[in-house]
């Protein structure tokens, strides 16, 4: 059976454009909260395949979107390269031995070594795909390896990226030392992730808008490129999305053998079609507090099938839905992407 969000993937014709949400099984769901009070943890609930299986079903169920993504974490593959990782509650993840010196990351596992450590992860997809509807897609994901190298870096969230920006321009051949080992790792965990039933991979370069333009392209997006080049090469039928958040001022210098663009809501759509909309189908880009108001989402999703005429497009917000977004206000979300889209 034929998926609607793999074709639209691919800029096929398709009875209506496909909409799913980034971060769809999460907060904003009190059935997400029950799943995750019965794990007792973020981190133990990435860890158990039938919990972590039950929430990525769940807004297909409830809201009705067209793809499922796979729950998890972009900080799993650092944690089991060996880096002590823990969710603080109220600060987040953390990091309790970042990396400083050449030594550490020598000391971290590499390649399918790593990779082969996330079991829980393969297991989750394949649970997952035994329940899934035979006409909905199940994404895969992955932090880019900038974005999981800022975290291994710092230790935890930033605002300022200092630490890793001193290593930038003070030692590049440091940082380009564990971007090449995070990216040797990613490939083995998608493939992996492919291997194991997953439909669309999606790479997060969340911390894409830290670096200045003319540093872009040689700490993360070569990288990401490196990482869809080896699973093009593989898996040519399997469609990869490249989501950089926060990059209007770079789109001139987006290339790869890649599938779809994910807009992030701080670039036009209108700009975007017109730099990549003939390389790439466009996914995006509702900013995500636009759900607190149907009123507002109507307009939105209204000015983005103006703009794009249903063509080579998926809807999405341009970020996260945010955890106190009204359940009611996501379906309404979904529904109306359907309906202005209805061919």
């Amino acid at each position: 059976m034929s998926k609607i969000f793999v074709d639209a993937c691919f800029g096929k014709e398709t009875p209506y454009t496909p909409v799913w949400m980034m971060r769809q099984a999460g907060r904003y769901l009190p059935e997400y909260m029950k799943v995750r009070a019965q794990a007792g943890n973020f981190l133990n609930l990435c860890h158990n395949p039938a919990l972590a299986c039950e929430v990525t079903l769940q807004p297909v169920d409830i809201i009705g979107v067209d793809a499922a993504i796979l729950f998890s974490d972009i900080l799993v593959v650092p944690n089991e390269m060996g880096m002590d990782l823990e969710f603080v509650t109220g600060e987040g993840p953390q990091f309790n031995n970042p990396i400083k010196t050449e030594a550490d990351i020598d000391r971290l596992i590499g390649g399918e070594e790593a990779a082969s450590k996330l079991t829980y992860v393969y297991d989750t997809i394949k649970l997952i795909k035994e329940q899934l509807a035979k006409d909905k897609a199940l994404i895969g994901f992955t932090g880019a390896p900038w974005t999981l190298a800022t975290y291994m870096i710092e230790g935890e969230g930033t605002k300022t990226y200092n630490i890793c920006k001193k290593m930038m321009y003070s030692n590049p051949a440091l940082l380009h030392k564990i971007l090449a080992k995070v990216t040797e790792v990613v490939k083995f965990y998608m493939e992996k992730q492919i291997e194991a039933g997953i439909d669309v991979v999606q790479i997060f370069d969340s911390w894409a808008a830290a670096i200045e333009p003319s540093k872009y392209d040689e700490f993360s997006w070569k990288y990401m490129v490196e990482i869809a080049d080896y699973l093009k090469s593989k898996y040519p039928h399997i469609p990869i999305i490249m989501f950089p958040k926060g990059i209007p001022a770079f789109l001139d210098k987006v290339y790869g053998n890649f599938d779809v663009f994910g807009v992030d809501w701080s670039t036009p759509m209108a700009l975007a079609k017109e730099k990549l909309g003939d390389k790439y189908v466009l996914q995006g880009n509702m900013e995500p507090c636009r759900l607190y108001s149907q009123e507002e989402t109507t307009k939105c999703v209204e000015a983005l099938q103006e703009i794009m005429q249903g063509k080579r497009h998926i809807f999405n917000l341009g970020h996260g839905i945010l955890p106190d977004v009204p359940v009611a206000n996501a379906k309404h979300f979904i529904n109306e992407c359907h309906r202005v889209s209805k061919k």
